[in-house]
């Protein structure tokens, strides 16, 4: 499976105590190459799980693998900014909608589903999702 990590699912994966830590291993082990993300993404993770080390260790080691620049884009970025300002978008969510823009082979993984599930790719397209189950 190829996928797009957000911050919830690689908490999940390295706290085994987080509620999804079982989920989050099982759709480790399907992963067919490191799971795509964004450095936003690394950036919240790096907080929750208080280890700048353990998340670097993750894209030393090919679990993750940072496949965005912000910078490269910015105009789409800003019109995901605009059209979800309702919602309070992170920067690290609108980075995600873009790289399943970019990647629609890819499903986003996440345990954000709420939000998730209203974002759009491509201004209407549902974003394919990988969500723990209730």
């Amino acid at each position: 499976m190829k996928a797009i990590a957000d911050t919830g699912f690689i908490v999940a994966f390295a706290n085994a105590r987080d509620l999804h830590h079982d989920w989050a291993v099982q759709v480790a082990a399907r992963l067919s190459g490191p799971a795509l993300t964004c450095e936003p993404v690394l950036a919240e993770t790096a907080f929750h799980l208080r280890s700048v080390e353990f998340v670097l260790d993750l894209v030393r080691t090919h679990f993750l693998r940072p496949q965005f620049k912000v910078a490269n884009h910015l105009p789409r970025l800003m019109d995901l900014a605009k059209r979800y300002a309702d919602r309070e978008p992170d920067l690290a969510d609108l980075c995600l909608v873009r790289m399943s823009e970019l990647y629609p082979e890819h499903v986003v993984v996440t345990v954000d589903e709420n939000d998730f599930r209203i974002y759009r790719r491509n201004k209407r397209d549902a974003l394919p999702l990988l969500c723990p189950p209730m």
